[in-house]
Formats: structure tokens, C-alpha cells, sequence
């Protein structure tokens, strides 16, 4: 059997899908990329909770899987929503790669001013570490920021870690403690999404990490529990069972936070809700802010 296995068009959708036809075809199973444009990937001059977060770079390789016109799809696990449609099931999750956020930067620490990030996550943690800084709106694929980079409109920007090794990328600067900068959950890992059909399923399974799959999972679980989506600065991350979970207020000045060792999915779903109880006022002020309705 012969997959279609469909991709958001930029160099770094297209190098985690290479990847994945590599591990099949190391399997014997052979299978043709294709090229889907999303809505995320054509409209880029507006923050990305504006057309509806980061649910907007998976919704049309959904569509095409509930069509029939591919089998299964790559992504970027962080940029799965929470909700997802009927007859779609998450076949694979690839082990882990670096969950970091990257600092690229050509100019010293200590001449830092201007940062480029469209993460209200990143936005406010940065601010946390450092309320001096200014951060400004970044969109863009991986050579659309780094030339913005170069052409001195940002003093630095900050990327995912692994973003950059997928790529083949190296810049100068340096990645960020994922203790002081936790990650966006699920950042660093790649998935693969088909259509609910035993057959395809199993094929495409034999690519699943069972250790990242659990860790994503308790990951996921909180995210689910504490809700607000990409409106919400929010990091969750999970290895080997030990969780770390904040919400932050927009402007990075005040947070709730919790850090516990989870071996289940329901210990993860408790850890979850507490912190939705804990941080229910930062949650309504993003909400608030942003002019979105819960």
C-alpha cells in the first residue's frame, strides 16, 4: 500500500514529512508527499489568535483526510487543538526532539531591546525575565523571521529549538532554560494524523514513541484541563513524568505555576484543573484583552 501523505508547504512542515516518508520507507511502506496551504500559511499579517490560534495550520490537512484525499498528515504536535474532529485519530508520535525555545541573536545579551515573537507564551515570559525589553509581533516561516532578524528590525527573535535542527540551521545565540521558559506543550514534537481506518493505523503506528507519546499525553491532558488555547500564555512540559505547568498574565508580571511527578494521565488532568482554578483571573484578563469571548 502507497500513502499520501499531505504537508503545509514551508521548508520545515516539508522536512518533518521527509522524515517520516524516510521511517516508512526504512519499513518497506512507500508513500508521496502532498502540498496543502492552510490558512495560517496565507494569512500572516495579523496575530495568530486573531484568525482563530494555532488550530489554523491543521484545519485544511484535516479536511483533506476527511475527503479522502490523503491518507494521514504531519504536524507539528503543539499546533494540534485540543478539539479534534470525527474520524481522525493521532497514529504516531515520533520521538522527541529538543522542546527549547531558541534566542537568535547577533548582538550582545546585554544589548538586547527589541525581540520578535507572535507567542503570547513567549511575549510574556520574556517580559517576566526581563519588563525592560519590548517585544514586537513576528510572523512568518523559520527564513521569512531570520531574514527580519538580519535586516535589523529585532534585536533577537526566539524559535523553537528544534525547528532550527530540523532545518539544518545554526545561529548565533543560545537556547533558553526550559525551567525558566517552559515550553509550549507538545513543542519538539512531530505527529501524525489519518483518518480512523484500522489498516492505515497500523501501518503508520509502527512509527509511534511510546515514552514521547505518554509524556505529550500528560502534557495534552493539562492543556485540555486549563483550556484558553494560544490566547492564554501558558507552558507545559512533562519528561520522565515530572511536570511543569504555568499561566501567565499577558504582560509576563504575575503567574500561577505548579511542578509535580505524574505517571498517569488522570494525576495529569487533576494537575490540570487545579491550575485552571488557580489561575482563573489571569485567564479571564487574556480573554479580556484580546476581546475574545471564553
Amino acid at each position: 500500500m502507497s500513502f499520501r501523505i499531505g504537508t503545509r508547504g514551508s521548508a520545515l512542515a516539508l522536512a518533518q514529512t521527509e522524515r517520516v516518508v524516510e521511517l516508512l520507507a526504512d519499513r518497506g511502506v512507500d508513500a508521496d508527499v502532498v502540498t496543502i496551504t492552510t490558512e495560517g500559511d496565507t494569512t500572516i499579517g495579523v496575530p495568530l489568535h486573531a484568525i482563530g490560534g494555532q488550530g489554523v495550520f491543521v484545519r485544511a490537512l484535516d479536511d483533506a483526510i476527511l475527503r479522502g484525499e490523503i491518507d494521514a498528515a504531519v504536524h507539528s504536535m503543539k499546533d494540534i487543538p485540543a478539539a479534534r474532529p470525527a474520524g481522525l485519530t493521532c497514529c504516531a508520535v515520533l520521538e522527541r526532539d529538543s522542546p527549547a525555545d531558541f534566542l537568535a541573536h547577533e548582538v550582545p545579551l546585554d544589548a538586547l531591546r527589541v525581540i520578535g515573537s507572535s507567542s503570547t507564551r513567549r511575549r510574556a515570559q520574556i517580559l517576566r525575565d526581563d519588563p525592560t525589553l519590548e517585544v514586537r509581533q513576528l510572523r512568518g516561516n523559520v527564513d521569512t523571521r531570520i531574514r527580519k532578524l538580519r535586516e535589523g528590525r529585532y534585536d533577537a527573535i526566539v524559535l523553537a529549538e528544534a525547528g532550527l535542527e530540523r532545518l539544518g540551521l545554526t545561529l548565533e545565540g543560545e537556547p533558553l532554560p526550559v525551567g525558566r521558559f517552559v515550553p509550549s506543550p507538545n513543542q519538539g514534537t512531530i505527529a501524525v494524523v489519518c483518518r480512523d481506518d484500522p489498516a492505515v493505523v497500523e501501518t503508520l503506528a509502527t512509527l509511534d514513541d511510546a515514552r514521547t507519546r505518554l509524556d505529550v499525553g500528560v502534557e495534552r491532558a493539562v492543556m485540555e484541563e486549563v483550556g484558553g488555547g494560544c490566547f492564554t500564555p501558558q507552558g507545559i512540559y512533562c519528561r520522565g513524568g515530572d511536570l511543569v505547568a504555568e499561566v501567565l498574565s499577558l504582560d509576563g508580571s504575575r503567574w500561577e505555576r505548579i511542578e509535580r511527578r505524574v505517571t498517569t494521565i488522570d494525576e495529569a488532568r487533576v494537575c490540570g484543573r487545579e491550575l485552571r482554578e488557580r489561575a482563573a483571573d489571569l485567564i479571564r484578563e487574556a480573554y479580556a484583552a484580546l476581546g475574545i469571548r471564553p
